[in-house]
């Protein structure tokens, strides 16, 4: 079904705007099996419609396919985002073609990265440069089969704000049906600017895009990436909040709660709303308890009758409680196991009720954190950035922030300049941030390791019993204790790591994982087994452990870290030094990451190291 379709139907038989839920494909198999779970759960929430996100360059085409398709089982109106730069012709044609036949009907045209300066990049057809253009194509090649959306940014683009409208005109006049915008958190100015569309002559809907807050870190990461506007007074919010999880994801429901209700009360100058997007980062509580809050669970007409693939309009007076969502004290700690995930069962798309879902079931399990260092089971797992390559950056910043290197001891004096922070913009591609506070515990350890040549890219000192308030190692609710193990995370020769692994051999406490860019693997942890290195006790709650290291995360986390590399290479011509120095670092260099499991002994991982 096509979005549009829908939204007419809805239009006639709803009490509330309606709703999209907006995934992406999971790094790892286990995860991506999870997330077919979670959707199963979610499509009892009713949306109107699901949308499947693209990587750059078409990195995640097949993933992105078969989610779509997967998607459709789910809701039929289920949209496929569709980027055209640093694509050829011939792949979007051949997703077109594939979307298709697999039933989707609803594209979301997308420019993706825009064309970086200098930047040495595969070849593309010059035909795609803007989104318009892409929106043209598709019109011109397939007519009305597919229902074309684009993107809007509310807090600016590329463009200032007028250029930004004019262009989002030209999207729509090249045939699009409708809008998603971009993440933003000033409801007062995104209201001004759907004034300033809708005056522009843009009548198509418009869907405002909302990302709840899910922990300040990615908060800062995701509004950096974006350019959104922050409030001041939201930072001020979250400041006192900001080593609490649980604490900072509450207070991002109730602000996206209180700020969907602005952009959708008519009680206000101007136009409003129809539509919300919610950018959900493959996680669902923040969600279930945004819509709960709303009270627009279980009034919506968006329930699929199976038999008749059609919609139907569920009872409207019957609406859960509160308590049938399962909103506990404890379901932020949950710990289930990817089995417990894996049993989850699906629920009948026929439902016009919430059933209770259980502690420890996977709803939770995966809340805290939504990142790399997190379970590779989970939905969520490796989430940087879903919309952007891993850089994301522009010839020029790369240029600026990493010059040109041209030898090993170039490479070497970069990541001893990150370590020691002699800039602001000390950092290097694997450290897009400053060190954090707790690493200046192990820094002179570090520096030392780093100066023979080993590239540290992620490191933790040992933390025995720390108040969970503390200002440099504290995380989670308050009056807790954390601990974390010493871990360590570098590029080195192999003959490096030929010496750790028999230095390890006769250590029970020292395990870790290798692997280089080829996907070669060598690890002394048993098939199975995992690293806990941080976890944290806390009143009424079960034990959380938001990082965890096993086999098939460090897996996907090294094919990312080698991808790396090779994007670095790509900002310079193909017979350059930097780019030749680059490549054959890639294709020799092995990554490692190491764990000390006595944490009793915060010294014992870098003697360790430094003897090896």
């Amino acid at each position: 079904m096509k979005l549009t379709e829908a939204i007419s139907r809805d239009d006639a038989s709803t009490i509330h705007p309606y709703y999209t839920l907006e995934f992406f494909p999971p790094r790892t198999d286990s995860g991506f099996e999870n997330l077919l779970t979670r959707l199963s759960r979610l499509s009892v929430l009713n949306p109107i419609g699901l949308t499947i996100t693209w990587g750059a360059g078409g990195s995640t085409k097949q993933r992105s396919l078969d989610l779509a398709e997967a998607a459709l089982g789910e809701n039929p109106v289920t949209i496929l985002h569709l980027t055209c730069t640093n694509m050829e012709r011939d792949m979007l044609d051949d997703t077109l073609d594939n979307a298709k036949a697999r039933g989707i009907q609803n594209i979301l045209a997308l420019r993706g990265d825009p064309p970086r300066g200098e930047e040495y990049w595969i070849p593309c057809d010059p035909q795609f440069q803007h989104a318009s253009d892409l929106v043209k194509y598709i019109r011109k090649r397939d007519g009305d089969e597919f229902c074309v959306g684009v993107a809007a940014y509310p807090d600016g683009h590329s463009l200032d704000e007028d250029a930004e409208i004019a262009n989002l005109k030209l999207k729509v006049d090249a045939g699009a049906d409708f809008i998603i915008t971009q993440l933003f958190y000033d409801a007062d100015g995104f209201l001004m600017w759907l004034k300033k569309v809708r005056e522009s002559g843009v009548e198509v809907p418009v869907l405002a895009g909302v990302m709840p807050i899910q922990s300040y870190a990615s908060f800062l990461r995701m509004t950096k990436l974006c350019a959104s506007r922050v409030p001041p007074s939201l930072i001020a919010s979250l400041e006192p909040i900001r080593h609490d999880d649980e604490a900072v994801k509450e207070f991002g429901v109730e602000f996206a709660t209180d700020m969907i209700r602005t952009i959708t009360s008519p009680n206000h100058n101007g136009p409003t709303v129809q539509g919300i997007h919610f950018c959900t980062l493959n996680l669902e509580k923040s969600t279930w308890r945004i819509l709960d809050n709303l009270g627009w669970i279980g009034t919506t007409a968006h329930v699929l009758d199976e038999g008749k693939n059609r919609l139907i309009q569920p009872d409207s007076n019957v609406r859960p409680s509160s308590a049938s969502l399962l909103i506990t004290p404890h379901d932020a700690a949950s710990a289930a196991t990817p089995k417990e995930a894996e049993d989850t069962g699906p629920i009948s798309h026929t439902t016009t009720t919430l059933p209770a879902l259980p502690a420890n079931q996977a709803v939770t399990w995966d809340d805290f954190p939504n990142g790399r260092f997190g379970s590779a089971d989970s939905a969520a797992f490796g989430v940087r950035d879903p919309y952007k390559n891993e850089l994301g950056m522009t010839a020029a910043e790369v240029h600026r922030l990493w010059g040109q290197p041209e030898t090993i001891e170039d490479l070497n004096a970069m990541f001893l300049k990150h370590l020691r922070g002699h800039s602001p913009f000390s950092t290097t591609p694997w450290s897009p941030n400053p060190i954090a506070a707790e690493t200046k515990f192990i820094l002179p350890r570090l520096i030392e390791f780093t100066s023979k040549g080993t590239w540290t890219v992620a490191s933790q000192p040992a933390v025995d019993c720390m108040p969970s308030d503390d200002e440099v190692f504290g995380w989670g609710p308050k009056d807790g204790f954390v601990f974390q193990k010493a871990f360590c995370e570098f590029f080195c020769e192999f003959v490096t790591l030929e010496r750790l692994k028999h230095k390890a051999a006769a250590l029970d406490t020292v395990k870790f994982f290798a692997a280089n860019a080829k996907g070669e693997m060598m690890t002394n942890m048993a098939p199975g087994e995992s690293n806990a290195v941080t976890w944290g006790v806390f009143p009424g709650k079960e034990v959380m452990q938001p990082t965890v290291i096993e086999r098939s995360a460090f897996q996907a986390w090294a094919e990312e870290a080698f991808g790396i590399w090779s994007e670095w290479a790509l900002f310079f011509p193909p017979a350059s030094t930097t780019r030749q120095l680059l490549e054959r670092v890639r294709d020799e260099r092995w990554l490692v990451s190491v764990c000390h499991h006595d944490f009793k002994n915060p010294n014992d991982l870098w003697d360790l190291l430094l003897e090896t």
